[in-house]
């Protein structure tokens, strides 16, 4: 049996995970479900300075005041910069990092560089202009807007993705992790979702911000961004067999 730690992308907390979490118990496993700092019910602990190293000691932390060891280290969305820090700063705590429908970026780079300059752009004049120039949005979740990512998710989770949600700290987005190599210090997996392996393959022979996710062992659960609300008992069976 695996202990897992599961870290939730952008906006939402550990709610997110409650059915994969309950799936995965259920077969036998350790499970701890994180909310980021300053996210949810730690919303009040985010400041201007919040920055990705603080998510990243954050973490650490919590796996270090738990003395948890052999940690399977699932990272979904923008929970794959933070991850990927503790993995470098905590190797010996870490027995595989999986990344659900994201990957590790370049040493240098910030998640906010997933996106194409205008979706940068246009990121940066949101928080300006709604977030006090240093919190970024919750989304609005409209499956009509946006209906790849947000595919298969029920109306109540949509409901509960608008109303828990919580600005994120931008410094967050945008800050860079430097890394000691391009090489990921533990095994690694990714569970790909609106995307497919064979399409990672073709995206890194044409950009770098995919090349790191060729290092991965790639599945594949095709639905939306989000397969913790959308097909949660395929997410957590897929999860069990990652660490058999």
């Amino acid at each position: 049996m695996a202990t897992f730690v599961l870290v939730p992308g952008f906006w939402l907390g550990a709610w997110e995970w409650d059915t994969v979490a309950e799936r995965l118990r259920a077969a036998g496993h350790e499970v701890h479900p994180l909310t980021m700092l300053g996210i949810g019910e730690r919303a009040k602990e985010a400041t201007p300075e919040t920055t990705l190293q603080d998510e990243v000691a954050d973490i650490v932390g919590y796996l270090r005041q738990h003395r948890l060891s052999d940690v399977v280290l699932v990272g979904h969305s923008g929970g794959n910069m933070p991850v990927t820090g503790v993995a470098d700063a905590a190797p010996e705590l870490i027995t595989r990092l999986v990344y659900v429908d994201t990957g590790p970026m370049p040493s240098g780079q910030g998640t906010i560089e997933f996106n194409p300059p205008a979706a940068q752009e246009a990121q940066r004049q949101l928080v300006a202009d709604e977030g006090a120039g240093w919190l970024l949005p919750v989304p609005s979740f409209d499956t009509a807007a946006d209906p790849v990512n947000l595919a298969g998710i029920s109306e109540a989770d949509l409901e509960r993705m608008r109303t828990l949600g919580s600005p994120q700290p931008f410094r967050t987005v945008t800050d860079p992790l430097e890394r000691p190599g391009d090489k990921l210090p533990v095994p690694a997996s990714g569970i790909c979702c609106t995307f497919t392996p064979e399409q990672i393959t073709e995206l890194a022979a044409v950009s770098p911000i995919f090349g790191l996710m060729t290092q991965l062992e790639l599945h594949h659960l095709p639905t939306g961004h989000w397969p913790m609300l959308s097909r949660p008992d395929d997410l957590a069976a897929l999860l069990g067999e990652i660490v058999k």
